[in-house]
C-alpha cells in the first residue's frame, strides 16, 4: 500500500468508526479464503460490513472516535465486522464463531461502551431490531383484534335470535 492509499484507507475507516453502531474484532487465523467468504456473506445477508485492516492503520483510524478505547484489540491477524444495527454484526460474527472455532471473539464496541468477548455474545442473543419491530406491530394489531371481535360479537348474537325467532314462524 502506498502512502496515499494508506491516508485514504484510514481516513474511511474513521469515518465508519466515528458513524457506525457496533464493531467487533475477531482473531481470524487459519480461516481460508473460502471461509472468509462464508463469514463476509452471512454478515451482508445481516446487513453488516467485514474488513481485514493492519492493526497500526485501524488503531490511527481509531483516533478521535468515541470508541477510541478498543485499541488494544488489536494484536495480531484482526479482521473488523460492523453495522449499524447495534444486533446484527455481532449475531453474525457468533452465529459464524459457533461453526468456525478458528474465528476467536475478542471484543468490540457499542457506542462509547466497551464489549469484552461475553459482551458481544451477549449482545447477539439479544432480538434484532426488525424482530423487535415485528413483535411491536404484532402486540400494536392484537388489541385492535380484539376489540373488532367484542364489537362484532352483539350484532353475531342479534342475528342468530332473529334467525331462531324467524326459523320459531315458520314452524308455527
Amino acid at each position: 500500500m502506498e502512502r496515499a492509499e494508506k491516508h485514504e484507507f484510514v481516513a474511511a475507516l474513521n469515518t465508519v468508526f466515528a458513524n457506525t453502531g457496533v464493531v467487533v474484532v475477531a482473531h481470524y487465523s487459519g480461516l481460508s479464503v473460502a471461509q472468509m467468504t462464508d463469514l463476509r456473506a452471512q454478515v451482508r445477508q445481516a446487513g453488516g460490513t467485514v474488513k481485514v485492516a493492519k492493526n497500526r492503520l485501524a488503531k490511527l483510524a481509531l483516533r478521535g472516535t468515541e470508541i477510541e478505547h478498543i485499541t488494544d484489540l488489536f494484536e495480531g491477524p484482526t479482521v473488523i465486522v460492523y453495522s449499524d444495527d447495534p444486533v446484527a454484526a455481532p449475531k453474525a460474527a457468533v452465529e459464524f464463531a459457533k461453526k468456525n472455532d478458528k474465528l476467536v471473539l475478542l471484543g468490540g464496541a457499542l457506542g462509547s461502551t466497551n464489549l469484552d468477548a461475553e459482551g458481544v455474545k451477549a449482545l447477539a442473543s439479544m432480538p434484532s431490531l426488525d424482530e423487535l419491530r415485528g413483535k411491536l406491530v404484532g402486540m400494536i394489531n392484537t388489541p385492535a383484534t380484539r376489540v373488532a371481535q367484542v364489537l362484532s360479537a352483539p350484532a353475531g348474537q342479534l342475528a342468530r335470535v332473529f334467525d331462531a325467532y324467524a326459523k320459531k314462524d315458520e314452524a308455527a
